[in-house]
């Protein structure tokens, strides 16, 4: 983190901090592990991995007009919430970071006054508005994922090297 950054720098260093470690907690998993949903409504990290992608492409992409790649999913009825039998972990995280790599343009390329408008709504939002929210969405995943991943194999924390962590 920077510790004396400016705004932009502090709020983009912060959502990759928690992007990093959506990544990490797939690390050292197998399939069947990646996919097993761990809560009665079939939570699982490959599916927290797809949404995060979804919602980075929809908050940073669409809402300032800029392109977003063609969907196999609706992210309108959750499907981004699971995994196919023919989904990959390689495609997920491959997804995932495609969508970073979009959004990051939008972080660097735009002042953090910009507005734009949601799909599905009527107001207007700023792009430090969205940073924040996505600092809070990818936080709010990763805490998910941390129990997930604690349920498989005991593994917590927020990178290697943590307690409990692999």
């Amino acid at each position: 983190m920077p510790y004396a950054g400016g705004e932009r720098e502090s709020l983009h260093a912060s959502l990759d901090r928690q992007r990093d470690v959506v990544l990490w907690k797939l690390e050292g998993l197998d399939d069947e592990q990646l996919r097993r949903p761990m809560t009665p409504s079939g939570t699982n990290l490959l599916g927290l991995v797809k949404h995060l992608g979804s919602v980075e492409y929809g908050w940073f992409c669409s809402v300032f007009g800029r392109e977003v790649e063609p969907l196999w999913f609706d992210p309108y009825s959750e499907e981004d919430m699971t995994v196919g039998p023919g989904e990959t972990k390689a495609q997920i995280v491959d997804f995932y970071g495609r969508a970073r790599a979009a959004a990051d343009s939008v972080i660097t390329e735009l002042p953090l006054e910009t507005l734009g408008t949601p799909p599905t709504h009527t107001f207007e939002v700023s792009l430090r508005w969205v940073l924040i929210h996505m600092i809070e969405e990818t936080a709010r995943h990763a805490g998910h994922m941390d129990i997930v991943r604690e349920l498989i194999d005991g593994a917590t924390g927020d990178r290697r090297g943590t307690p409990g962590g692999s």
